[in-house]
């Protein structure tokens, strides 16, 4: 009986990869250890002083508001800012970024006051009003400070690096020593003033507020239509008739002192002869309304029907006075016998209500200008908590929001209530009460935009100077300062930075002394803001020659806009940074916030922008377009999001995602990005394992390298360019996506796969086996540093998995520098021609394998078919390694109808073989010459020359 040859066993004359380096991240548990390792070796430190004479690279910090636990869009701010300053710092530059905290303002002292009328709380229900100011405001900064350091361990565990044992915060004394300087420059240029103007206005809050704090949202709203009767007119037929006037803010008819129509505008007189049953105007009742307003007022009014004795142009009312509709009320006791004046508007249109406007001067932008240029006196109808003065006959005490109901009745018993109802519209809210706003004219601090600092006009130049991403910010931003009214600074609350000024009681001047300005900033520096608040304050500071007596010390705070506006001030310069800095970055709203704020306040102080580029984000949405909320339960918490899949992935989210737009995350698209990781770790992995033992001495010069490792560095080149380009712009959109694609494609379905065979059986010192170990190190090298950005731990991990230090990092090493040489458009166009035609070959092998003739694509030798101009390409061996075949038959021939023909490569197409001969145990290749070996009868030649010479 003969037996058969026992198989001998080659795995252990296989160069399999051999790594440290898990398959499975296992970031939620690794990630903490790297981040106590880089604490350890003092990282940021360390890259500060081996920086030292570099140019330096300032993302100024729009600083984030301390009032709770990070949400997944400060998550997405902080990790897009610090993948843009770690690829500048891996680029060469000095990137010293100091982030940094907003504290004061309505939010937290909103907090605190709850926590003084909670009568189970601390403070046992003892109101805000009961308090000291100096004990409320120490409440206020110990509430900042503890979120403050909440977030800064958010931040950290979301691996953001930056000098956060030298952050900055609003609220540090010299910062509120600062911003009471930066006031004090605008108080010194002439560009800070005192003014009575309407302003938005939260009768909840009971403080003005900016723009920037306002946010629109549908409201339902009453309406009314109400006549003014007029008492004297140019011509005769329009005494007794009635302007008509449409409005949505009933509650402002008290505040009413006159009317404003069109110049130009058609009107018409016209008389009622019908009405619609429940209707509210009386038959004969005269009404004057443009005319081209006719058709929807009287649908509105319930008309049924009525004529017009005349039409006439607008400028017939110059001169007319009407009376107040509520003139003959009883019970407001002889409070509306004024008269109403006429007066012409360039703002008044046909686009809705009647052509007329009614105008109520503390109450409206247009209202105000117009009739204080004709001396009508502001009424202050409304107190700062949104009810009626005495200012507003027989509706005191009554609150604006309720006064729809006794205004409408006040006006149909004069039987000047024309037509009520209701309308839901877009209205102004305060974005932080979530409360509807009014506007109200009270005395407050402005800045001026067009006075001799001429504010405006330079800040639009420094917006047309300014590099925007994406571009359409600019525009945005453009039209916001270019429409805007003067900047109104003042708050009526206690937590913040005081406007620190004095207006002498006498003759109502703003007192503008450098020395008491100088003596103000002393003292901020050393005591903070509070020494504003402090007994003899007023005395300490105008100093002898004044008597306090004679002062008014302005007690209005600063708008936290300017605060975080004048940041620029005390972080940049006092550090040594460069201004302006060379980019500021937040989300889209902050064109009208502190993108906004930074330039108003820096153009006016120092006469440029604060920044060379900014940079724009969208919103964070849930998976369906939703906007995130509690109460619909899909809110995505960048906490738990650690906690689950490790930072690194919600870092790879953000740079896989176009930042530009709203953005969306939840269950699965993490999962998907989970995936993505995945694959790029893997890749990580394949690397190591088959750079075990490298040495520097394998590496062979590119001259000698193959085609094939060629084209990866010219993929290397091409993909190094893609970075230092999102360096220089800030456009990384795109950019990481792409690196995962090298990662998939061209690298492990690709690269890899046909380089396995050599890098596991070629000899050690093969220059195939040693041109592919030479490539490998330039891509472990470049992916590590160009993946250490978005990925800073995995980057850690890859690198010192190579490198193993004690005190080294991945990130304490620049981006490396490709040579010009790898740069190969030709060869990559051959290249990208030899996969294209490959696609054939894949195809057949597939159709083979799902027909059960192969298992392996090395079980095949497919015959290519190729056009006689393309026959020299590759080789056949050359054909056979691209497809990991064991051979390959090239043809000239037409190939037949029944060949797999690849798209879009006339006269290419492949046909299935199988491969003739035996499988090689080492290397499974099948080829004649397997069994010819007498020593070693189950290898082909390469892997019997390789054992026998081991």
């Amino acid at each position: 009986m003969n037996d058969a040859p026992a198989t001998r066993d080659y795995r252990g004359t296989v160069f399999l990869p051999q790594t440290s380096f898990p398959m499975k991240g296992d970031l939620p548990k690794r990630e903490p250890g790297w981040l106590e390792r880089w604490e350890r070796i003092g990282l940021w430190d360390r890259l500060r002083t081996q920086s030292a004479g570099r140019e330096k690279f300032v993302l100024h910090d729009g600083p984030p508001y301390a009032n709770g636990a990070l949400h997944i869009g400060h998550a997405l701010n902080k990790i897009l800012k610090d993948v843009i300053n770690r690829a500048a710092q891996m680029s060469g530059k000095d990137a010293d970024y100091i982030p940094g905290w907003d504290c004061h303002g309505l939010p937290i002292e909103w907090k605190v006051e709850e926590e003084y009328r909670d009568p189970k709380g601390k403070h046992g229900g003892t109101g805000k009003d009961a308090v000291p100011v100096l004990e409320f405001r120490a409440e206020c900064r110990s509430y900042a400070a503890h979120w403050l350091d909440v977030q800064r361990e958010e931040f950290k565990r979301l691996g953001v690096a930056g000098d956060w044992a030298g952050r900055y915060a609003t609220m540090d004394f010299a910062s509120e020593a600062a911003i009471a300087a930066e006031i004090g420059k605008f108080l010194m240029n002439g560009s800070l003033y005192r003014g009575l103007r309407p302003v938005m206005w939260s009768p909840v809050e009971k403080t003005a507020l900016a723009e920037a704090e306002v946010e629109y949202h549908d409201h339902k709203s009453a309406i009314l239509y109400t006549g003014f009767p007029i008492l004297k007119a140019a011509r005769e037929d329009l005494v007794g008739a009635e302007a008509v006037i449409w409005t949505t803010t009933p509650w402002t008819i008290p505040a009413n002192r006159a009317l404003a129509y069109g110049a130009e505008i058609d009107y018409a007189l016209l008389t009622v002869d019908g009405v619609e049953e429940g209707a509210l105007p009386r038959l004969g009742q005269r009404f004057i309304v443009a005319e081209a307003l006719i058709g929807a007022f009287a649908k509105e009014v319930g008309l049924a029907a009525f004529s017009v004795s005349r039409v006439f142009k607008g400028t017939e009312l110059a001169g007319a006075v009407a009376a107040h509709p509520l003139r003959a009320w009883d019970k407001a006791d002889g409070g509306y016998q004024f008269d109403v004046p006429l007066l012409e508007g360039n703002f008044v249109t046909t686009e809705a209500g009647t052509g007329l406007v009614h105008m109520a001067p503390a109450h409206g932008e247009d209202d105000f200008h117009l009739t204080r240029a004709h001396g009508i006196a502001v009424p202050e109808c409304v107190a700062d908590d949104g009810t009626y003065t005495v200012q507003a006959p027989g509706f005191v005490g009554i609150h604006v929001f309720k006064a729809h109901e006794p205004v409408w009745a006040a006006l149909e018993s004069t039987s000047h209530l024309a037509g009520k109802g209701f309308i839901t519209h877009s209205y102004p809210h305060s974005w932080r009460s979530k409360k509807p706003v009014i506007f109200r004219a009270t005395p407050q601090w402005f800045i001026a935009m067009d006075d001799g600092n001429q504010i405006r006009a330079k800040a639009l130049q420094a917006i047309a100077d300014t590099h925007f991403v994406p571009d359409q910010g600019r525009n945005r931003i453009g039209s916001m300062v270019a429409a805007r009214p003067d900047w109104c600074i003042s708050r009526q609350r206690a937590w913040g930075v005081p406007i620190a000024v004095f207006v002498e009681k006498k003759s109502g001047e703003v007192l503008r002394d450098q020395t008491v300005l100088d003596r103000i900033d002393a003292a901020f520096r050393a005591e903070g803001a509070d020494a504003w608040y402090k007994p003899g304050a007023a005395a300490r500071f105008l100093g002898n020659d004044r008597n306090p007596d004679d002062y008014e010390q302005v007690m209005d705070i600063v708008d936290v806009w300017f605060e975080s506006g004048s940041t620029h001030a005390f972080v940049l310069r006092p550090r040594g940074l460069p201004v302006p800095a060379d980019l500021y970055l937040e989300g889209s709203d902050q064109h009208r916030g502190w993108f906004h704020s930074s330039l108003l306040e820096s153009i006016g102080s120092q006469g440029f922008a604060p920044f060379k580029a900014i940079l724009t984000h969208g919103f964070v949405l849930d998976e369906t377009g939703r906007k995130m909320s509690k109460s619909l339960g899909n809110v995505t918490a960048p906490q738990e999001v650690t906690k689950q899949y490790g930072a690194d992935i919600l870092r790879l989210w953000v740079m896989n995602s176009d930042v530009s737009d709203d953005l969306r995350i939840g269950k699965n698209i993490l999962g998907q990005q989970a995936e993505l990781y995945r694959r790029i770790r893997n890749t990580l992995r394949w690397l190591l394992g088959n750079l075990a033992g490298f040495e520097e001495s394998e590496k062979l010069p590119v001259s000698e390298l193959p085609e094939l490792e060629r084209w990866v560095l010219h993929r290397l080149s091409e993909l190094d360019a893609r970075m230092r380009k999102a360096v220089a712009d800030y456009d990384w959109n795109g950019v990481y996506p792409e690196i995962h694609a090298f990662c998939a494609t061209d690298l492990s379905a690709f690269y890899f796969d046909i380089r396995k065979d050599s890098l596991y059986c070629d000899a050690a010192d093969s220059p195939r086996r040693r041109a592919a170990r030479t490539v490998l190190d330039a891509l472990h090298r470049c992916l590590s540093a160009w993946l250490a950005p978005v990925m800073p731990f995995t980057a850690e991990e890859a690198w010192l998995a190579r490198f193993p230090s004690e005190d080294d990092s991945v990130h304490l090493h620049g981006f490396p520098e490709i040579p010009a040489g790898w740069r190969n458009e030709a060869l990559a166009a051959k290249w990208d021609k030899l996969r294209d035609i490959r696609r054939a070959v894949t195809g057949v092998l597939e159709k083979a394998r799902g027909a059960g003739e192969i298992g392996s694509s090395l079980q095949a030798a497919p015959v290519l078919h190729l056009p006689r101009d393309q026959m020299g390409l590759l080789s056949a061996a050359g054909w056979a390694e691209l497809c990991i075949t064991s051979g390959m038959v090239l043809s000239d021939a037409p190939p037949p109808d029944s060949a797999h023909f690849a798209d879009g490569q006339p006269g290419v197409a492949a046909r299935f073989a199988p491969a003739t001969g035996n499988k090689c145990e080492r290397c499974w290749r099948v080829l004649p010459e397997v069994g010819r070996s007498a020593a070693h009868p189950g290898l082909c030649l390469r892997c019997e020359a390789v054992v026998g010479a081991a």
